[in-house]
């Protein structure tokens, strides 16, 4: 029986989505009230691997804000091992800090801003049922430059480019590989030589000079479902939108008299809800949260713990913990950081404001 590892690349700045990721890493960005790479754990932990690295870096801060928000694993029933990286050098340079960690085994690693539907239970046993030295899992994107993009000749894959001005095609690289310790030995010789593009040592590199000697056997797989990278905003509420889509509706709070709601809405402990609000879901609200009155939740918003929304209306937005907004405004499409602020000025402004808070923001409208 194949035994294999996981490892979860948890390091970076995150700087295209600044200013949230400027106090807090964006693997711990919540996606339907859950961080990022809570996700990625679930995913390796369902996939049969109980023994996961994670990889964190740069700042003890940061490092700490990780461990603090994931611990050592056993609240999934997997032991949790950080392995440390010195400052952001590639995803090649990352995976070789684990060589003592997977020995001989065979991994899985997984880049801590990745999202996909369904998991990667079905790729890691395809994986096990070959010899193959490196299994990279593609994904139809309409935006292939922005990725490093597979060149296939029918469905084998015969070449890797990063970011191409001009695609070979629409399948590009997600953050999840299948590997074999073989990869250090290739890993390593890159080190010896300068680092690729922006400084960096890029694992499309390595799989791509892999591909292409006849010592390895490289393949690709598709994923079936979507897949989102949420390194911008955008994208960080598009996979938002996408899991609420599969959201199971509850109530732990109370909803008062009066209240309008449709579609599937989720309300944590100790929430309440005041009359003449409208409520459109999906939606997920936090626990210790008061909305209303008169208040309208659009569909797509996730809303996290000890918040308090006043007048106004909410849609297709992350609004993180501890924060107020009483504008009466019209705010749509918005990644609000913990504990910001949003109150109204009293003066007539656009409907539709659009941000990108930061923590502690204070914003008047």
């Amino acid at each position: 029986m194949v035994q294999m590892k996981g490892i979860i690349l948890a390091g970076g700045h995150g700087t295209r989505l600044w200013p949230i990721t400027h106090t807090q890493a964006k693997q711990l960005i919540p996606i339907a009230n859950k961080p990022l790479i809570f996700y990625g754990i679930e995913h390796l932990k369902n996939a049969g691997i109980n023994d996961i690295g994670i990889i964190v870096g740069h700042t003890p801060q940061r490092i700490q804000e990780i461990k603090n928000v994931v611990g050592d694993g056993s609240k999934w029933g997997v032991k949790i091992t950080y392995i440390e990286q010195d400052s952001p050098r590639g995803v090649a340079h990352a995976i070789g800090l684990t060589k003592d960690f997977v020995g001989e085994d065979a991994f899985v690693v997984y880049l801590g801003d990745n999202m996909l539907r369904g998991g990667i239970s079905g790729y890691v046993e395809d994986f096990k049922s070959t010899d193959l030295d490196f299994g990279i899992l593609l994904s139809q994107h309409k935006e292939p430059q922005r990725f490093g993009v597979a060149i296939l000749d029918g469905d084998k894959l015969v070449g890797l480019i990063e970011k191409p001005d001009i695609p070979p095609s629409n399948w590009v690289i997600s953050g999840i590989y299948l590997l074999r310790p073989s990869v250090f030995e290739v890993i390593k010789k890159q080190a010896k030589g300068p680092p690729g593009k922006r400084g960096e040592y890029q694992i499309t590199d390595v799989a791509d000079e892999m591909l292409k000697s006849e010592k390895y056997s490289v393949a690709a797989f598709k994923i079936k479902d979507w897949w989102k990278d949420t390194g911008e905003p955008k994208e960080v509420l598009e996979a938002n939108r996408l899991v609420l889509e599969d959201l199971v509706p509850f109530n732990n709070g109370l909803i008062e008299d009066d209240v309008n709601i449709g579609g599937k809405v989720g309300l944590g402990e100790n929430s309440i809800i005041k009359k003449g609000s409208v409520i459109r879901g999906p939606v997920v609200i936090g626990k210790n949260c008061t909305i209303g009155p008169e208040t309208y939740i659009g569909p797509y918003t996730s809303i996290g713990d000890n918040c308090e929304i006043v007048g106004g209306e909410i849609e297709y937005c992350i609004i993180l913990n501890n924060c107020k907004i009483s504008c009466g405004k019209r705010i749509v499409d918005s990644l609000i950081g913990a504990n910001s602020r949003i109150m109204s000025r009293g003066t007539v402004m656009p409907n539709g404001c659009k941000f990108v808070a930061g923590e502690n923001s204070q914003i008047y409208l």
